[in-house]
């Protein structure tokens, strides 16, 4: 796939301030300044069968340091992980969200704990923006008791339920119908919440993406489908797995929106119309058009199916967190030796999530037969010869 595909419409003024110059032409203190900005995406909105949010997006300087170290410390995290699995301390399935931190910050910056995350096996990042630790996300990974799901998920299955996130999930297309389930019942119980149910190009051919998507707008249900269009699905080119590669035409009667994922100031807009959308007339698909750094997983180089120039020019005309660093840098917010510590505190805080990440055990043999069967209800487990194993489950 051709470069220009990526970065055709962001060579210059990644994030355009609509503000004159003259508005923050005085030095700003970080700590304490709440002056509002109003920042122009870097693309338009591409809209389908509904009106497109506004381009001008209001923040202020504690949201974009927020999300500049936000995202650093999830670029921080997934690179940590990288270097963990080559040394054998992450076994099994490992995939990394590097590149595309704006959809999960920006997704968090429009909504609340009280709405609904799912989503595949990249999932890292999203548990982080919904509240997880640096220490049950590495404890996880590794294994370990002190992990987001005590050692026995592992990186696909990530889950905090008090946050409203539920997974992490391994099968390809297989959480949409469960987060079409959630919205169901945050109607049922007039909530006022949504759910946002994430999903990759690849997964965007699933049939079973669809038969939610029609009941839901049968139903009026309040859920935002979200394809983060990483444009590989695994290694095969978004082109050639699907004919039309508009992912947020494929709803069809169902409205949708075209995002500059790469844009976190976009994401925010985008999230926070689509929530305002689907509480009052029912699901909407979101595309959010995004870049993953790494191979589709730990076991992928890459570069077999993409060149390397390709994703250098994307780090160097569309990465994430640079572009909030130049606008914090243009609005004299802060300054680069700022920024620069900020990072040498996020790299300090994951190395110290690590280390302590390693001081917890591995689950006991006994943790084998929780969380299998509900509690309480007489269930037997037995072993393959049939022999009792254990009579009745705690």
């Amino acid at each position: 796939m051709a470069l220009s595909h990526f970065t055709s419409s962001s060579r210059s003024n990644l994030l355009k301030p609509l503000c004159t110059a003259a508005a923050f032409s005085s030095r700003r203190t970080i700590s304490s300044s709440t002056d509002l900005l109003t920042v122009e995406t870097s693309v338009p909105f591409t809209p389908h069968k509904c009106e497109p949010p506004s381009r001008s997006v209001e923040t202020n300087p504690q949201e974009l340091l927020s999300f500049f170290r936000d995202m650093a410390e999830m670029r921080r995290m997934e690179i940590a992980a990288d270097s963990l699995y080559k040394s054998k301390l992450i076994r099994g399935f490992c995939h990394l969200y590097d590149g595309q931190e704006a959809v999960s910050v920006g997704m968090e910056a429009a909504i609340t704990k009280k709405d609904c995350i799912i989503t595949a096996y990249r999932d890292h990042c999203t548990f982080l923006g919904r509240g997880g630790t640096l220490l049950e996300v590495f404890a996880e990974l590794m294994g370990r008791q002190a992990g987001c799901s005590r050692g026995k998920g592992g990186s696909m299955h990530f889950y905090k339920k008090d946050s409203g996130f539920y997974g992490g999930h391994g099968i390809v297309g297989a959480q949409v119908p469960l987060g079409c389930g959630l919205a169901f019942a945050q109607k049922y119980s007039k909530e006022e919440t949504v759910t946002f149910a994430l999903y990759g190009d690849g997964a965007a051919n699933q049939g079973q993406l669809f038969e939610a998507l029609n009941i839901s707008a049968l139903w009026d249900l309040p859920v935002i489908l979200v394809c983060e269009n990483n444009h590989y699905g695994m290694g095969t080119a978004e082109w050639r797995a699907a004919k039309s590669p508009a992912y947020y035409k494929r709803g069809d009667y169902v409205p949708g929106l075209k995002v500059d994922g790469m844009d976190v100031l976009a994401v925010k807009q985008a999230c926070k119309f689509a929530k305002e959308h689907v509480l009052k007339n029912g699901p909407i698909i979101l595309e959010m058009d995004t870049y993953r750094y790494h191979g589709h997983s730990m076991s992928d180089p890459g570069s077999t199916y993409r060149t390397r120039d390709e994703i250098t020019g994307v780090r160097q005309e569309r990465d994430p967190i640079e572009r909030v660093r130049k606008l914090l840098l243009s609005h004299d917010l802060a300054t680069e030796k700022e920024l620069k510590d900020m990072e040498k505190e996020v790299r300090k805080k994951v190395d110290e999530a690590i280390a302590e990440a390693k001081e917890s055990p591995m689950p006991d043999p006994s943790e084998l037969f929780t969380n299998v069967y509900a509690k309480g209800m007489g269930v037997e487990a037995y072993g393959a010869d049939r022999k009792e194993v254990r009579a009745v489950l705690p």
